[in-house]
């Protein structure tokens, strides 16, 4: 090897130590926003490196020069909008869109280059399998997201008989191309397959379980980038391609767990009714309303708060107030922290970044198991939002929710929960916590129930 090759490869190699190091800063809030850096300073410096390698070896003329620095400028400019303008309650479908954006370059990568092995023929069928499938699921998943495509199941007649067609036929195509040496055409075969099965096999998948849904999509578009890496020869993408399908992958398992749903269900699709209608307050079931003032009373002289975000919270744009509620808790002497469960929103860490946007303390964002233990000695847990990773119901067999991880917020000493309505949440049943004889419901949008209570608790300064 030269000694430029040999340059390029211990470059190559810190910046893959660059991903693992950020991708493990990103473990705890504290220092997610610095592995992000990390990891992008490392890609950076990768990409840069190629375009030196491919100028030094001759590999890239003036033009393909122009082409690759009007492509690199576009979409540093397009990320960098999004990354400002997108407000903070859409960033599920932002995800969700890059995961397409990532998926589907990984595929044309394949389609348009042609490769030299078989193994390289092999990867590149992957590739252009796992990126399509990617692309036009994570379409469909964030249209369902922005409310484009409903979130409920939506089943299409015969889609699984047309799923299998489309399963044998991707097969077929792919014999043809590495057994037979078929073109092109083979892989634009598989492609349009891959495609068409992405979408019926994100259709039916409810809005329930759409944070596991990204988590898996986020896995493919890593896997389908490995695959390109390998058709490319790129170590840097092979990677950095591993890293976030393996990072993904056991992401995927967490929150399937936390949902107590195997994976297989998931991507069967069938559960999760989207935004449910909401059901006017007093209907059949027997609920305790509060009043803003009697509620602030109560965060007022408790000793332990807990502040449970759920979507509620997100879709009002109530993260503000909701930190600035605990700051002001906190400047009383209230022992205040946030309970997060890992599906709560619809992505995964939604209320992570929500509250880390209105830079709420990371030393008081909890997980489901630190949060529990502590519910027993809480005089006040506050819901925001939340519905079904704060119900009862899942403690018992036979509905819905059984078995799923919750949040014990109805062991607090008194629970108040702020919400519009008695609303079902995505599994579509009633939410047992609200009829509790220690719950009090606070019925208000989130942002101006929050903000109310900040008022009220000022009063008793």
């Amino acid at each position: 090897m030269s000694a430029f090759g040999t340059v390029t490869h211990l470059v190559y190699v810190a910046c893959a130590t660059a991903f693992v190091i950020g991708l493990h800063l990103m473990n705890t809030p504290a220092t997610a926003r610095r592995g992000n850096q990390v990891s992008a300073g490392g890609m950076a410096v990768a990409i840069v490196t190629t375009l030196v390698v491919l100028v030094h070896d001759g590999g890239v003329d003036a033009y393909a020069a122009w082409a690759l620095g009007i492509g690199a400028a576009g979409g540093a400019v397009a990320g960098l909008v999004a990354a400002r303008v997108v407000r903070m309650t859409a960033m599920p479908q932002l995800v969700s869109l890059f995961n397409a954006v990532g998926g589907g370059a990984a595929a044309l990568i394949a389609l348009g280059h042609r490769p030299a092995s078989t193994a390289a023929e092999v990867t590149g069928v992957l590739d252009v399998l796992i990126g399509a499938v990617t692309f036009s699921g994570s379409l469909i998943a964030a249209g369902k997201l922005a409310g484009r495509v409903p979130g409920r199941p939506l089943v299409v007649p015969y889609g699984r008989l047309a799923s299998l067609i489309l399963a044998l036929s991707s097969i077929t195509f792919a014999v043809l191309f590495v057994a037979f040496g078929g073109g092109t055409w083979a892989l634009t075969g598989i492609a349009v397959a891959a495609l068409i099965a992405g979408v019926l096999l994100t259709l039916p998948i409810g809005g329930a379980d759409m944070p596991v849904v990204i988590s898996l999509l986020n896995a493919c578009t890593g896997t389908a980038v490995a695959m390109a890496g390998f058709v490319l020869e790129s170590t840097p993408l092979i990677i950095a391609g591993a890293l976030v399908g393996a990072a993904g992958a056991i992401l995927t398992k967490l929150m399937a767990d936390a949902m107590n749903r195997p994976i297989g269900a998931i991507i069967a699709g069938g559960y999760g009714t989207g935004d449910a209608v909401a059901v006017a307050a007093g209907g059949t079931q027997q609920v305790r309303e509060v009043t803003v003032d009697d509620a602030a009373i109560q965060l007022a002289y408790a000793g332990k708060v807990v502040i449970v975000p759920g979507y509620g919270l997100a879709a009002a744009q109530a993260q503000h107030e909701a930190v600035a509620l605990a700051q002001a808790l906190t400047e009383r002497g209230v022992e205040v922290s946030y309970a997060i469960h890992p599906v709560a929103g619809r992505m995964p860490g939604h209320m992570n970044v929500l509250l880390a946007e209105a830079n709420a303390p990371y030393e008081q964002l909890q997980d489901l198991e630190e949060s529990n233990p502590g519910f027993a000695r809480t005089d006040v847990a506050l819901v925001i939002g939340a519905n079904d990773v704060t119900n009862p119901a899942a403690r018992r067999p036979g509905n819905p929710v059984s078995g799923m991880p919750i949040l014990d917020v109805d062991r607090a000493r008194s629970v108040i929960v702020i919400k519009r309505s008695l609303g079902h949440g995505y599994a579509g049943i009633d939410n047992e916590l609200y009829t509790d004889p220690r719950t009090a419901m606070l019925f208000a949008d989130a942002k101006a129930g929050l903000a109310a209570l900040l008022s009220g608790l000022h009063a008793y300064a």
